[in-house]
C-alpha cells in the first residue's frame, strides 16, 4: 500500500553558541547558510521519493 504524504513540516533550532564579539559574524552566517542548503537538499530528496511510484 502506497503512502501519501500530504504536508511536511521542517523545524529548525539555529543557536548562537559563540560568546559575542564582530568577529562571529561571518561564521554565523555561513553556518546559517549551510543549515538551509541541507534543509533544501532534504526537502528536494523528499519531493523526488513522492515522486517515484
Amino acid at each position: 500500500m502506497p503512502i501519501v504524504i500530504d504536508e511536511v513540516v521542517i523545524s529548525v533550532n539555529v543557536g548562537n553558541r559563540a560568546s559575542g564579539g564582530s568577529n562571529t559574524r561571518p561564521s554565523d552566517s555561513e553556518s546559517k547558510k549551510q543549515i538551509i542548503e541541507e534543509c533544501v537538499e532534504q526537502v528536494m530528496e523528499i519531493l523526488k521519493q513522492q515522486e517515484e511510484p
